[in-house]
């Protein structure tokens, strides 16, 4: 299918490369952005890989929640490693080309990475919800034979939409228009380079993004309001504290990622802000990655004494 939607392409248009123009226009501000994606980069691959070692080594950690939380971690690994070399060899070089293929896949595979997201935050929302408002049932309804189902469902949605996003995105002629006005390659500025109307794909991506944005979010909504409910039936101080600190961290990562989101995706490509669009696009892709294992650890005393039980194992050996 990829191929004929790239033949589409170069018989349209031309077959050649692109240019991601990003902010080459201001040399200052490009630097300090080289600075935070490398940054953020290191970050995310030191925090992500901790997550996802303790969680596979220590059996305490080998939970439901835990689980997701491998889930996002290796997600996050991927989504910023599908962008983020790309944008920093661009900061770093005069020549800030890629070529066709290259942003074809980049787009695929982001794009996939990012609707993934979408749906598994809704299921580890699910999960919160199962551990304090049916929590005597909780290992039942979280077994390990549903997470899976759970993470694997979201995988096939998140990829399955990029598939559609994707391949409408690339068969439409560019007519020599090369250049993005962006750091990577991305549906609603590669729309802007095309030379017909682009209100079928427009309204296509609106309603996709209705899907994998909105009904999510819903019910993570929905779990949050039940979940409120719950803890205030909780007559303890300790209780309620105990609760709410399960589902804080959750919360924060929710409102990060899908607020970021919102923002880029929910909205018509014409009416789009090219530099707040890019900025924002940077949070979400580089910023909230690598915040997520800090919102997840920093005050998570079970999940330091495991990574403690981890390396000690591993320098006895």
């Amino acid at each position: 299918m990829w191929s004929k939607v790239i033949q589409k392409h170069h018989n349209k248009s031309y077959s050649g490369e692109f240019i991601l123009l990003g902010v080459s226009d201001h040399p200052r501000l490009e630097l300090l952005l080289s600075s935070v994606v490398l940054i953020g980069y290191v970050m995310t691959l030191l925090g992500n890989t901790t997550i996802i070692i303790a969680s596979c080594l220590d059996p305490r950690l080998q939970t439901p929640m835990y689980f997701f939380l491998s889930n996002l971690s290796f997600l996050d690994l991927c989504y910023t490693t599908s962008l983020g070399p790309q944008m920093l060899v661009n900061f770093w070089t005069k020549r800030k080309t890629i070529s066709y293929v290259a942003c074809a896949v980049q787009l695929y595979v982001s794009l996939g990475l990012g609707s993934t997201e979408c749906v598994l935050l809704a299921a580890m929302a699910y999960d919160r919800y199962a551990a304090i408002c049916q929590p005597l049932r909780y290992t039942t309804i979280m077994s390990h034979s549903v997470c899976s189902k759970m993470a694997g469902f979201s995988w096939v949605v998140g990829f399955s939409n990029s598939l559609v996003q994707s391949a409408m995105t690339l068969s439409l002629p560019l007519c020599g228009h090369n250049k993005i006005d962006h750091f990577f390659c991305e549906v609603p500025t590669l729309l802007r380079l095309s030379c017909v109307d682009t209100s079928v794909n427009e309204a296509e991506l609106l309603v996709s993004s209705v899907v994998i944005l909105l009904i999510p979010l819903s019910l993570i909504i929905i779990s949050y309001c039940y979940i409120a409910i719950a803890i205030l039936r909780i007559h303890s101080v300790e209780g309620r504290r105990k609760a709410f600190n399960t589902c804080a961290s959750h919360f924060t990562v929710v409102s990060l990622f899908y607020g970021s989101a919102i923002f880029s995706y929910l909205q018509p490509p014409s009416n789009y802000s090219h530099d707040q669009g890019k900025m924002m696009s940077l949070f979400y892709t580089m910023v909230a990655p690598m915040l997520n294992p800090l919102i997840y650890t920093l005050r998570n005393k079970e999940f330091h004494r495991a990574v403690k039980r981890v390396m000690k194992r591993v320098i006895i050996l």
